[in-house]
């Protein structure tokens, strides 16, 4: 007997994934606790297919623009805009922090905490200064961008690659032939490992409610409404407002990507939709080109939500340890959280790390603070990520209609009816347009 058509949907099985993976977690939350190698198994089956389709996709981008140019006239604007948006994020958490005031009160003194749960964060830390960032998207070897799976060194490695087969004509173009058949396994293998995704969001929601409960939340609720407000005001505010200034709708765009938002908030994790986010965005009628570029910068250059965190976490210690922040100090700070809100890993715990990289290089706040919010990090982490991916998705958009790239007829008809590609998830020449 086949199951019900809604039951069909990739959504609508992770939604049950997740709700029976909170309903284990409440009522057997030791059995819960230990089910999130389920999770961690599904993240790494699709972090182990990004590096090899990132790589694919910019390749073949780089050979349909053609233009040199064009290619270094789409990254200046991608950056661009992601510091514009990255700044209208980290203002938007300091005017929350403001608002709200979510530390006041606590007066917690900063040498009574423990900090030996920052242990695990510190050797994670990116990077300090431009000259050891620039160095570490360089990979040691052409195989070892592969290895790590960091995005940044396989993006310098596929526009090199991208250019050198411009630049090799009839040989460059069987090669390009063989790309775009592997591109074709890769995006088949990966519509096999997506079908497991409601068994990663059980691991994942079993997980976070086994192990933390809701009583994780107690005092520091405050930070956590804050936050979430925050992200919320930026996506609708910011982001909806440049939509609407673009021609399109934010909200039918969310119910496009509406399978990929919800893996996000069920792993706590970017990283899972992006080759997922690279085949819609080409359906929509962004060219593949742009797509192939923004996106995957985007991942390291454009985290909104961990802008957000950064500046709105750094205030709550602030206040809860009754320092006192001039206004040369904020600015100090907003300007360390410009670099080290880039870079960070799309995966649980990367605010933290993003938070101890920035505290560590700014005397002014306690480090020791950070204590404070390990125990809610796990809820706060799927804003951040949504926030983020929403962001990208909308940052795409925005610059293949800067570079009269998109097909807009078909981005209209595409959001008007937030039509599925059907799996098993393919290139976009091959589904429903």
């Amino acid at each position: 007997m086949n199951l019900p058509r809604p039951f069909n949907l990739l959504y609508v099985q992770v939604l049950l994934g997740m709700a029976l993976g909170m309903t284990v977690g409440h009522f057997w939350p030791q059995s819960g606790a230990a089910l999130k190698p389920l999770s961690d198994a599904f993240v790494a089956l699709v972090r182990m297919m990004i590096a090899p389709i990132v790589f694919c996709t910019i390749v073949t981008g780089i050979t349909s623009l053609s233009s040199g140019s064009k290619i270094g006239r789409t990254i200046l604007k991608a950056l661009a805009l992601f510091y514009v948006l990255t700044i209208a994020a980290l203002l938007l958490g300091l005017a929350t922090a403001f608002a709200l005031q979510p530390g006041a009160g606590l007066h917690i003194d900063p040498r009574h905490l423990d900090t030996a749960v920052l242990a695990q964060y510190s050797p994670r830390t990116q990077p300090r200064g431009l000259v050891e960032f620039a160095l570490h998207v360089i990979p040691e070897t052409f195989v070892g961008a592969f290895e790590k799976g960091e995005v940044l060194p396989v993006l310098l490695l596929a526009l090199l690659f991208g250019f050198a087969l411009n630049a090799s004509h009839s040989a460059g173009q069987r090669v390009q032939t063989f790309i775009d058949a592997i591109a074709h396994v890769l995006f088949r293998i990966l519509a096999l490992i997506m079908r497991l995704a409601p068994a990663g969001a059980f691991g994942a929601m079993a997980f976070t409610v086994g192990r933390f409960g809701i009583r994780s939340i107690g005092s520091l609720g405050m930070l956590m409404v804050s936050f979430y407000a925050a992200c919320l005001v930026f996506v609708v505010c910011v982001l909806g407002l440049l939509a609407r200034l673009h021609g399109f709708s934010l909200w039918r765009l969310l119910r496009y990507i509406r399978e990929e938002l919800i893996i996000v908030l069920a792993t706590s994790s970017t990283e899972p939709v992006l080759p997922r986010l690279i085949v819609k965005l080409e359906a929509l009628g962004c060219d593949k080109g742009i797509v192939g570029l923004v996106l995957p910068a985007g991942y390291s250059f454009n985290l909104d939500g961990t802008a957000i965190y950064l500046t709105l976490a750094s205030m709550f210690i602030a206040q809860a340890c009754d320092i006192h922040l001039s206004g040369g100090q904020i600015a100090t700070m907003l300007a360390v959280m410009l670099l080290t809100s880039k870079g960070a890993a799309g995966v649980s715990g990367s605010g933290l790390v993003a938070l101890v990289a920035t505290l560590a290089v700014i005397p002014d706040l306690p480090l020791a603070g950070v204590a404070l919010l390990v125990g809610i990090d796990r809820f706060m982490s799927e804003a951040r990520a949504l926030t983020s991916v929403i962001s990208n998705a909308c940052a795409v958009i925005f610059v293949s209609m800067w570079e009269r790239a998109c097909d807009r007829a078909r981005l209209k008809e595409a959001l008007s009816v937030a039509r599925e590609p059907q799996e098993p998830l393919d290139r976009p020449a091959d589904l429903p347009g």
